[in-house]
């Protein structure tokens, strides 16, 4: 049949009704040889040298084929947005507007 998803694309029926969402703009990655942690959590410092503890309120534990399936999935995503509205900068220091020299 010609409209069925390969199976690497197949719909997966999903039930959301008890989904909690988290603004997080910190992550930490870890693991052990069998599976990577992920923790999420909030920087309310955005610049500065020291910043204050960040304090961590999700945490998600993958296997590697979830965590490379995840990584193809979130790049994709990104790769789409920037097409859309132009390459993210990831170093803070870049996208903070800084005074002109001798201005404070």
């Amino acid at each position: 049949m010609a409209d069925q998803l390969p199976p690497d694309q197949m719909q997966v029926p999903v039930d959301e009704s008890h989904i909690v969402a988290h603004y997080a703009n910190f992550c930490r990655v870890t693991g052990t040889p069998e599976e990577l942690i992920v923790d999420f959590g909030l920087n309310k410092q955005v610049a500065g040298n020291s910043p204050e503890t960040i304090q961590l309120t999700q945490r998600i534990i993958v296997n590697f084929f979830t965590a490379k399936r995840l990584a193809y999935a979130l790049g994709m995503a990104v790769q789409r947005h920037e097409q859309a509205f132009g390459v993210l900068e990831t170093d803070v220091q870049k996208r903070v507007v800084q005074p002109p020299a001798g201005r404070a």
